[in-house]
């Protein structure tokens, strides 16, 4: 059992990179064309997969968050969990934020695929800024928590 958390964990942990770079160039691709430019099959692939891939590491996620026995230690004894910072993160923090982003990202691609034109771009541009924007301050980041790592 260990071994399978510790494939998810690294698996969960690389796949942020992809996640990430999809989310930067998704914003950056609406943010180019919100002011007129056409909604190409291209855009709409990029869209789709980019949330698609936050799917995915919600999955991933979950199943982490469930094998994980720190985090049922952690609920088995809340109160002095949250006095701990790194702990309240990957308890709640973490689990929230990105969940919130997730769907976020989900609602600005649904809103985008029922407008038309530009709109799409700016409906995208929008949630899908306020998503990544979410999953920067939800990952547990090297500097923020001693022990976290870049993979």
């Amino acid at each position: 059992m260990e071994s399978v958390y510790n494939i998810l964990k690294h698996a969960h942990s690389g796949l942020r990179w992809v996640v990430l770079i999809l989310l930067i160039y998704a914003v950056y691709n609406a943010f180019s064309k919100k002011k007129g430019g056409d909604y190409t099959e291209g855009d709409r692939k990029l869209n789709l997969f980019t949330m698609v891939s936050t799917h995915t590491m919600l999955l991933i996620g979950l199943i982490m968050y469930f094998m994980n026995p720190y985090i049922h230690l952690l609920w088995g004894n809340m109160g002095a969990a949250m006095k701990i910072s790194a702990a309240r993160h990957m308890v709640l923090e973490h689990p929230l934020g990105m969940l919130a982003a997730l769907v976020l990202i989900t609602i600005g691609h649904s809103k985008s695929k029922k407008a038309s034109g530009a709109d799409k771009h700016k409906k995208i541009f929008t949630f899908y800024l306020i998503g990544l924007i979410l999953i920067l301050l939800s990952i547990p980041w090297p500097f923020r928590f001693e022990g976290a790592g870049w993979f």
